[in-house]
């Protein structure tokens, strides 16, 4: 062990160096380590457990199997808490508070002596939240997820989070069942702890935690309760030692061409808007910039090949017995970066082959028999989205994604849930529904609140969907006619502020434009006759938050977090030199 290696790196500053480290070994040994074992390589482990967060709830078990990884291979495996967010338990959001987890994650992994760090995420904003604290702390990492939760059974059908939710909280709504049928379907969506069993965001983020090279291969699909999972656990502590030995550190892995192989997977399963917001917030920090324009360039020639909700038909569970991202990677191999390399040492089509051929399954479809024809995720403009907006085109109604219709204004959340089941709403289903001020500074934290609910008269009547309009955000659970992450928002002053009630917008997902028909010297009177005030804080994260937060298509992320020199270029990702 040196001074730069093991216990010895980062030593406390007392002036003495050499005190430093005699002081910090005497403390150790108080928990019962032999000089032997402080010797080994150290490796961190991020323990984001929490009784709030059920969908780490396997994470004791997670931490053992990474230590008996770690010290099968040689090394001394280290826990230590982190902040741990929760998707549905975080007030007002848990977007407000990745950030938050994010620093607490860089700066633990410089304060502590670690050669290398597993981190061990899974809800929505965790693993993107670790990935950009690793990235900006710069020592070997490797990704673990949670995994997902079983699916349960309501009276015969099959459910799962979230997308049942929702779709059952509809039919609640609409009264098509009524309070006891809702209070059992309770009982059987989330059948065990894990992630959501759907192509959320969290499933989102595992596949592309994967498809970026920093999991073991095979580790973004084994469900939470599952054998598999703890040996995925196992082998990433034993990876984890020979990544810290061969100084493979993460800016090796996180390179133009990870994140190009991640935004086509991103394209082809259908994955969560949320995830170009967490690439973008990734790629920030090692100095890199999502060009949103080239994903929707992709987007046209990357299709739709995984049949999960809520695209398709099929849970996570059903993916990792067809064999998992390795699956969707064989189908996508024309299509990819091989060159990347991943957390094994080995390039991806280097992990490719030694995955082998694969076998007969209906998960995952191949490239001329797609179950979306684009990527489910189109990049839209126009004068209402300057910046841009995005629209999940593989969970949208056919019927709504070329529309003309009059808007019906709501200002804010607040506005929003005092009128939404109004009777007297003046509202039909041929009209666009616009939410203004829930983006990352209006909300603030720009939460998953775009997934606007059907007015309650015309869920009553049938109505399903309708085209919906906001500057926040929704969740990978949810489905329909929705645009989102319009950019700039409405509470700096981007058009989406000065929107009005019985304005005509179009939209054109073929054409890629969203539209709102006043002309712009009208835009421009409005502009002047209510001027925005941004909002600001006082003290507090909020202050921080409010101050330093940057828009959707830079990741939402702090600017100060940012890697310096940061710009965009005509190229996918750009590299900074």
């Amino acid at each position: 062990m040196t001074k730069e290696t093991g216990l010895g790196k980062g030593l406390t500053s007392y002036g003495d160096a050499g005190f430093s480290l005699f002081l910090r070994k005497a403390f150790i040994k108080g928990a019962g380590y032999t000089d032997a074992a402080l010797d080994r390589p150290v490796i961190g482990i991020a323990n984001t457990g929490s009784a709030y967060n059920p969908c780490h709830g396997n994470a004791p078990q997670l931490i053992e199997a990474v230590k008996r990884g770690v010290m099968l291979a040689g090394g001394l495996p280290m826990d230590f808490p982190t902040i741990s967010i929760h998707e549905s338990f975080a007030r007002p959001t848990s977007m407000y508070l990745r950030n938050l987890m994010s620093m607490d994650t860089e700066e633990m992994i410089r304060a502590q002596p670690m050669d290398a760090v597993v981190l061990i995420g899974g809800c929505d904003k965790t693993v993107p939240a670790q990935l950009m604290g690793a990235a900006s702390a710069g020592l070997p990492a490797i990704q673990l997820i949670t995994g997902s939760m079983l699916t349960g059974s309501h009276r015969g059908e099959r459910v799962g989070a979230c997308t049942d939710c929702r779709r059952y909280w509809g039919k609640f709504r609409a009264g098509e069942i009524d309070e006891q049928e809702t209070a059992d379907v309770n009982n059987q969506l989330v059948a065990s702890v894990g992630t959501c069993s759907v192509m959320g965001t969290a499933s989102t983020m595992a596949c592309i935690a994967e498809a970026l090279g920093m999991t073991v291969p095979g580790g973004a699909s084994p469900p939470a309760v599952t054998a598999d999972r703890i040996r995925i656990a196992e082998d990433t502590g034993a990876r984890a030692v020979q990544m810290a030995r061969d100084g493979l550190t993460i800016d090796k892995i996180l390179t133009p061409a990870a994140f190009e192989n991640a935004m086509r997977v991103l394209l082809a399963i259908g994955g969560s808007t949320n995830g170009i917001v967490h690439l973008a917030a990734i790629a920030g920090r090692v100095g890199l910039e999502i060009d949103l324009q080239a994903l929707d360039r992709m987007g046209r020639e990357t299709p739709v090949l995984l049949d999960l909700k809520p695209s398709g038909q099929h849970y996570m569970e059903d993916f990792h017995h067809a064999g998992g991202v390795a699956t969707l990677l064989r189908q996508l191999k024309p299509l990819l970066r091989l060159e990347a390399l991943t957390v094994t040492g080995r390039t991806l089509g280097e992990e490719l082959e030694l995955a082998g051929p694969g076998f007969a399954q209906d998960v995952v479809r191949s490239l001329d028999r797609p179950i979306y024809p684009q990527g489910g995720i189109a990049v839209l403009r126009g004068n209402l989205a300057p910046g841009c907006a995005i629209i999940k085109q593989s969970a949208a109604d056919l019927n709504l994604m070329e529309h003309e219709g009059r808007a019906v204004v709501f200002e804010n959340a607040q506005d929003l849930a005092n009128r939404i089941d109004s009777d007297d709403l003046d509202v039909t289903a041929q009209d666009v529904l616009v939410l203004k001020n829930i983006g990352p500074k209006g909300a603030p934290g720009m939460p998953e609140a775009g997934y606007i609910p059907i007015p309650l008269k015309l869920a009553r009547a049938g109505v399903k969907d309708m085209v919906r309009i906001s500057d926040g955000r929704m969740s990978g659970t949810a489905f329909g006619t929705i645009v989102l992450h319009v950019t700039p928002e409405a509470a700096v002053g981007g058009p989406l502020a000065y929107v009005r009630n019985g304005d005509k917008i179009r939209l054109s997902v073929a054409n890629r434009e969203i539209a709102l028909l006043v002309p712009d010297q009208e835009l421009a009177r409005r502009a002047l006759e209510n001027p925005v005030v941004e909002p600001t804080a006082e003290r507090g994260y909020l202050k921080l938050f409010l101050q330093s937060v940057t828009q959707a298509d830079k990741g939402v992320d702090f600017d100060f977090l940012r890697a310096p020199g940061v710009a965009s270029s005509g190229n996918s990702t750009s590299v900074i030199e």
